[in-house]
């Protein structure tokens, strides 16, 4: 990167033009969420593509994982408020949303 765009970069930060994304766990109650259908799942999946791309890259879906009557979803986003706006423009419940603090795996140990 060149120094002038590393500069105009580190302005636009400070300046709250670019907002820093934050991890976020999002429980969604969806009774009979684990008997969806792939093509249920895939039109779910569509739904939340075409609000992400309305709203910006100011939120990224990383991905979810469909358990029992609950999907959690990851996500990537520079506020809570973005997930909720998500969650209300995509018809999709948010139960519960919660910063990701730390990630932790196998390798954490050694």
């Amino acid at each position: 990167m060149r120094h002038s765009t590393l500069i105009a970069a580190l302005v636009l930060f400070a300046c709250g033009a670019v907002q820093a994304q934050q991890r976020f766990v999002i429980e969604r109650e969806i009774p009979g969420a684990s008997k969806m259908s792939a093509d249920q799942l895939r039109d779910a999946a569509r739904q939340s593509n075409r609000v992400i791309k309305d709203m910006g890259k100011d939120i990224q879906w990383v991905q979810s994982y469909v358990a029992g009557d609950r999907i959690y979803c990851v996500y990537d986003a520079a506020s809570e408020s973005l997930i909720r706006e998500h969650a209300q423009k995509s018809g999709f419940p948010a139960n519960r949303i919660t910063p990701v603090a730390a990630v932790i795996d196998p390798t954490t140990a050694k």
